[in-house]
């Protein structure tokens, strides 16, 4: 009884399994991030996301102040605590760089030279030597820090130099980047699916082989060219880039979705009178509003994360970055693997675009479904 209309398919919870583990093979990388995004670089360095609400263990250094050594003896002794006034506790101790945590709280290590070193787990440690400290000796130790969660990645992300100019660059590249496909794509897309000319078939066929030349392969070749017609590394020149590379895309995508169109429609509108340009506009394109949805969004969501392309087709000073390379070349570059860093300016990175994408979502949606019901 699996396929009569009206019965529900006994494969139904396979379904229901496997949109489930999607679903959490895509939201627990992103709840990773989200949390990494408040911690500090040491926390992320010293366990991962899902111990963020525990202690963490971490490594320390601490001097001991040789001006406060005193001889009793003939051995030179100092006294002090790790942790200053603050307080807190020792796990582990150690009085060299290549074994920072080898002793327990209460331990007594045999240095070099016939120093010592011992420290308890509050933090008191006593320091001996027999000759006399000319220079702070260190002290490693391990400790139990509390879980800490603040805002500063994101304020360092947002008080950065150039950061609104960056954001207004991204929209500037990125709207017209969006928009100027379309309207291309969706002309060509109608010639190719309604009119008939020579050629046509040679034409769609030159489309889908686009599709998979590589974007790098036709990245030096086209910036040369931009150079020779006086348009390189500059915004016209990116607008061009990405129209380039999107209009393969958007004409089969939108050509195959126009060619499944009811015909009765648009030749009873020519019998009507009706130009190609009024069948396109008053016809085509309302019908069209889904395929149109569905690129604005792949297109505003990759040319609003490019990277490639705006370090290739853009000025390398600072005035022209998007935010991409505001990140990638300023705030990481300067921080080396700052991964608070990378977490926070990934979401705020991708604000625009979600909001982009539930908007766009609704429409796309009622698009689809206009006409569903008889």
């Amino acid at each position: 009884m699996d396929n009569i209309a009206g019965t529900k398919s006994s494969l139904s919870w396979a379904v229901n399994i496997s949109v489930i583990l999607l679903v959490v093979l895509w939201l627990v990388p992103t709840i990773g991030l989200l949390v990494s995004s408040f911690r500090d670089r040491d926390q992320i360095s010293a366990s991962g996301w899902w111990l963020a609400p525990f202690p963490v263990e971490q490594n320390f250094q601490a001097r001991a102040a040789s001006d406060t050594a005193r001889e009793e003896n003939g051995v030179w002794i100092i006294e002090g605590n790790v942790f200053g006034e603050e307080g807190g506790t020792v796990v582990n101790f150690g009085g060299t760089r290549s074994a920072p945590t080898a002793m327990a709280p209460g331990e007594t290590a045999e240095l070099s030279r016939d120093r010592s070193l011992t420290v308890q787990a509050d933090g008191s440690f006593v320091y001996t030597s027999p000759e006399e400290i000319d220079r702070d000796p260190s002290i490693y130790f391990s400790s139990a820090t509390p879980p800490e969660f603040s805002m500063d990645n994101y304020n360092t992300i947002m008080a950065s130099d150039n950061m609104d100019r960056a954001f207004i660059n991204t929209l500037t590249v990125t709207i017209p980047a969006t928009v100027i496909p379309i309207l291309i794509a969706a002309f060509a897309a109608y010639a190719l699916a309604w009119m008939d000319f020579p050629g046509r078939g040679l034409l769609i066929a030159m489309v889908v082989g686009l599709l998979v030349v590589p974007l790098q392969l036709a990245l030096v070749p086209l910036l040369q060219f931009h150079n020779s017609i006086g348009v390189g590394q500059s915004f016209l020149g990116i607008w061009m880039a990405h129209t380039g590379f999107g209009l393969p895309l958007a004409i089969y995508l939108l050509r195959n979705y126009m060619v499944g169109l009811p015909r009765d429609i648009i030749e009873s509108a020519k019998v009507d009178g009706a130009t190609d340009f009024q069948v396109f506009t008053k016809i085509v394109l309302p019908l069209s509003f889904p395929a149109l949805a569905s690129f604005a969004i792949f297109q505003f969501l990759w040319t609003w994360n490019d990277l490639l392309v705006a370090k290739v087709f853009l000025p390398s000073n600072s005035e022209s970055w998007v935010m991409t390379v505001k990140i990638a070349d300023d705030l990481l570059g300067s921080r080396g693997g700052d991964w608070g860093i990378l977490a926070s300016a990934a979401f705020i990175s991708i604000a625009v675009p979600l909001i982009v994408f539930f908007t766009m979502q609704r429409y796309l949606v009622r698009g689809l479904l206009a006409g569903s019901v008889k």
